[in-house]
């Protein structure tokens, strides 16, 4: 029993730590994070790409994969109008080796 007990465990953690699928809310009260998306990548604490597929999000790399339910989502973000409302400020990129922190300090918004 013990044996199952913890291999179910372990299952939990990684499949929860394992993908950053994103839901964007209406409001800010119903967000997890607020986000700010920058016209530079310079002036980002966060370099998103958008992935096509959930398989292919990351673990808190940047690669978001957008859900259409808030239930299914890892985290609810919100996307706010100005840079001084938001907890994180992003920059969206063409490519996903561009994906990543430049801000490590916020990393702990997204776990």
């Amino acid at each position: 029993m013990k044996k199952y007990t913890l291999l179910l465990l372990i299952f939990l953690i990684s499949s929860s730590i394992q993908a950053q699928k994103v839901y964007s809310v209406e409001y800010a009260s119903q967000a997890d994070v607020k986000v700010f998306v920058a016209d530079y990548e310079s002036r980002a604490d966060l370099i998103v790409y958008k992935v096509d597929y959930a398989s292919q999000a990351g673990k808190n790399d940047g690669n978001w994969y957008f859900v259409d339910y808030a239930s299914q989502a890892d985290k609810k973000v919100f996307f706010v109008d100005y840079a001084s409302q938001a907890d994180v400020i992003i920059y969206f990129a063409d490519y996903s080796s561009r994906a990543g922190w430049r801000n490590k300090e916020k990393m702990h918004l997204f776990y």
